[in-house]
Parts: C-alpha cells; sequence; structure tokens
C-alpha cells in the first residue's frame, strides 16, 4: 500500500514538472505589417509562449489575463528591464524595441507562467 502512495506522488511531481516547465504552447511568428501580438494569460501559460519578432523594430505585446490567481498579475521581462501589472480581463499592452538577435524570456514574479521572445 505504501508503495502506492509513493508511486502517485512520483507521478504528481512529474505532472508538476512538466506542467510549469517543460510543456510548450504554440508560438506565432509576426507576419506583414502587423506590430502586436495578442497574449492569453490562462492556466498556468501565456498562449502563445514563443513570439518572433524582427530585431530593431518596435513590438506590442498585448496580454489578456483570464487567470485571477497571483502568480500571473505580473509580466516580467528581465532583459530589458521591464515589468508590467497584468489587469485581470483586460488587455495590458507593453512596447519594446529588441535590438539584438536572440531569445528573450519573459515570465510572472513567480518563474512559473514562461515565455519567450526571440528577435531574428
Amino acid at each position: 500500500m505504501i508503495w502506492l502512495v509513493n508511486l502517485l506522488g512520483l507521478v504528481l511531481m512529474l505532472a508538476i514538472v512538466w506542467w510549469f516547465w517543460l510543456a510548450k504552447p504554440p508560438g506565432v511568428q509576426r507576419r506583414g505589417d502587423s506590430d502586436r501580438v495578442d497574449i492569453l494569460v490562462e492556466d498556468g501559460v501565456y498562449t502563445p509562449s514563443r513570439i518572433e519578432v524582427p530585431a530593431r523594430q518596435p513590438i506590442t505585446l498585448r496580454f489578456l489575463r483570464k487567470d485571477p490567481s497571483p502568480c500571473a498579475e505580473q509580466v516580467i521581462f528581465p532583459d530589458f528591464d521591464i515589468s508590467a501589472e497584468l489587469p485581470v480581463d483586460e488587455y495590458k499592452e507593453v512596447t519594446l524595441t529588441p535590438q539584438e538577435q536572440g531569445e528573450y524570456d519573459f515570465t510572472c514574479q513567480m518563474q512559473m507562467y514562461r515565455g519567450t521572445l526571440v528577435v531574428i
């Protein structure tokens, strides 16, 4: 019986690791003349979580927070020294102009919500 409890605990831990750190929702590539990408903040993920943008061009990321949990209330772009409060059920725009090519992470303050800005 105790082995069953241990096995269930291990499965639960693996599920948590997969959900918060390994699962990757589909990304989006910026197309055409659009300079805006909408990002849904819900159920522990940013959708899309991987966003491709060209270097040296301004981009506006519009976050729509549906998750009322405290973890989702802020988005942080540490490489750009940008953070923003995300109100529930309202769009919050974050505009930036990435200069250098590379991959830049963005997260919630507890780093459970995770996304990547890919500058090409």
